[in-house]
Formats: structure tokens, sequence, C-alpha cells
């Protein structure tokens, strides 16, 4: 039997070892719910609960809650991380798609953000935000650099920006065409003209290219000797495939010689539109005995043939009308 004296010393030091640890608990909780309000306080809290274990009787819910909350923050982190990855691949295969369809690369491309603000907008709830970009890319074998400035309002109605400055520079290339289209567009500061008279410049000057090989050579690669020519001694291209002019000799008449010049102009409104002429070069005794005119007229009867033959059918009966045996 346990003496009466003893047992009340064991209530006693047992009451006093409750109320000590319900006191720790206490503190426990309120420390804990300060460290909360900064995420560093809290990460220093659990390291140290993970380093010193604490006593038996003391709650441990909030510290085991607290490394949940770390678990599912990472793990919505992850989540997060693995959205924005799949964002960045579909917006990488979206500008792809349009490369490929507009023959247009962006490689590389900044921007600054300027806020502008002044007593007269605070009041009225203007706001205006200065967007300077800066941008190089190519379009198949023209190369541009773009420097331009856009101007955004927002007030409570409606949202608006306009472009303020536009600056184009273009590596040097044979198309003198280009120069005059650029002003323009700098002087309107007109970047989607810019952008669509580029792509269809380009793909007027690859088919003159393609039209040009056609006819001078059989294959798709240039000729390393005349017998894989297509028209060996009637097709001259001064400027190889990439040349605007095609000359047209007649291997029976000597001096006589017929020259298409095509130019790609860019009117006014960046419509992007072919111009071909032809140019004639006949002896002197020749034009002597043209009693009809008909070198005289045949740039004008040239252009009538392309409107109803077009451009390729046109060339080869040109082609063809010197390599007759009658001619």
């Amino acid at each position: 039997m346990v003496p009466a004296s003893s047992a009340g010393g064991l209530k006693v030091s047992e009451g006093a070892r409750r109320l000590k640890a319900a006191s720790s608990r206490g503190l426990a909780m309120d420390s804990l719910r300060a460290e909360t309000r900064a995420l560093e306080a809290e990460i220093t809290a659990l390291r140290r609960a993970c380093v010193e274990l604490p006593d038996p009787g003391v709650d441990t819910t909030r510290v085991r809650r607290s490394f949940q909350e770390i678990r599912q923050s990472d793990s919505e982190g992850w989540e997060s991380s693995k959205d924005l990855r799949s964002r960045l691949g579909h917006l990488e295969s979206e500008l792809l798609f349009l490369s490929t369809l507009t023959g247009i690369n962006i490689r590389n491309y900044s921007q600054r953000t300027e806020d502008i603000m002044n007593a007269e907008m605070t009041e009225t709830g203007t706001k205006k935000v200065l967007q300077r970009h800066r941008l190089s890319g190519n379009c198949h074998m023209i190369t541009f650099q773009l420097e331009f400035q856009i101007l955004e309002i927002q007030n409570k109605e409606s949202v608006s920006s306009v472009i303020t400055d536009l600056s184009i520079i273009m590596e040097p290339t044979e198309y003198s065409e280009l120069s005059e289209f650029v002003s323009r567009a700098e002087e309107r500061r007109d970047l989607f003209m810019f952008f669509r008279s580029l792509h269809f410049f380009v793909e007027w000057c690859e088919y003159r290219k393609r039209t040009f090989k056609h006819f001078k050579w059989s294959g798709t690669k240039p000729a390393v000797s005349p017998s894989q020519e297509k028209y060996p001694e009637v097709v001259h291209l001064s400027e190889g495939a990439s040349s605007s002019c095609m000359g047209i000799r007649s291997p029976r008449q000597p001096g006589f010689e017929l020259v298409i010049v095509w130019r790609i102009q860019i009117d006014e409104e960046g419509k992007v539109l072919p111009k071909l002429d032809l140019l004639t070069q006949v002896p002197l005794q020749a034009l002597e005995l043209d009693k009809n005119r008909v070198v005289e007229t045949a740039p004008f009867s040239f252009r009538t043939l392309l409107g109803v033959l077009g451009i390729e059918a046109t060339l080869e009966s040109l082609i063809k009308s010197l390599c007759t045996e009658e001619n």
C-alpha cells in the first residue's frame, strides 16, 4: 500500500506536469501562428522541429500540418511548371506553323515597358504604357531588323494602342525594289503592310527563280555541262537563276535576241505585282526589212500574250518560236 503522503505528492507532481505541458502547448501554438506570417520563419521553425523532437505531451498536429502544406505547395508548383511547359510547347508549335506558312522566322526578340503617368491621367483613371520592341529575323533569303514603339492607352471603357515609331533595317540585297518600300512602311508606321508585302515579294522572287530554272535547266539543280541544259543555245541567264532578266537568242539568226525583264513591284498600298517587259535586239538590216513593224509592236504583243497564256506559257512560246526551223 502506498503511503498517503506519497500519493498526495504524486498527484501534485502529476498536476504540475500537466499544467506545464498545457502551458508549453499554448506557447508553441502561439509561436507557430506568428511564424506563419513569413515563409522563411516557418521553414526555420520546421527545421528546428525536425532537429529537436518535441516532448511527448506537446501537440505536434500543427507541425505535421505545416509539412503537408509544404508538400502540397510543391506539388502545385510542379503542376504549374507542367502547365507552363505545355503552354510553351503549344506556342512554339504555333510559331513553327506561322513560320512555315509565311516564310518569316523571328530569331531574336526583346521588349521593355514604361508606365507614363501624370496628375491629370490619375484623376481621369487613364493609364498609358509605352512598349519598346526590338526583333530580328528573316523571310527566306532576306534578313531584317525592326525597332518599334507601341503606346497603349487604358481607361475605364476601352483599351487602344498605336505604333508611334518604326525603324526597319534591311541587310544589303540585290532587290532594289525593297528600298523604297521600306521607307514607305517606316513613314506610315505600318507593321502589317511590311510583313504582308515582304512575304508576297519573296514568294514572287522564288517563283521567278523557279521559272527561269525550268527553262534553263532540265533538272532541279544547275547544269554542270551544256548537255544538261534544257535550251543550251537559246536561253541565257547573265546572273544565274536569281537574275531578273532572261535572254532568248536565236541559234540560226546571229544578233537577234529577245530579253525578258521581270521586275517585282510594290505599289503605294503594299500590293505586290510582277511586271514583265520584252526588249528586242535586232540587227539594223532586219529592221529595214520589217515592213509590218513586227519588232516595233513586239512588246505590246508580249503583254497581250501574257494576259491570255500566263507567264510560263508565254515564255515557252517565245523560246520555241526561235527554235523552229522556219525561223
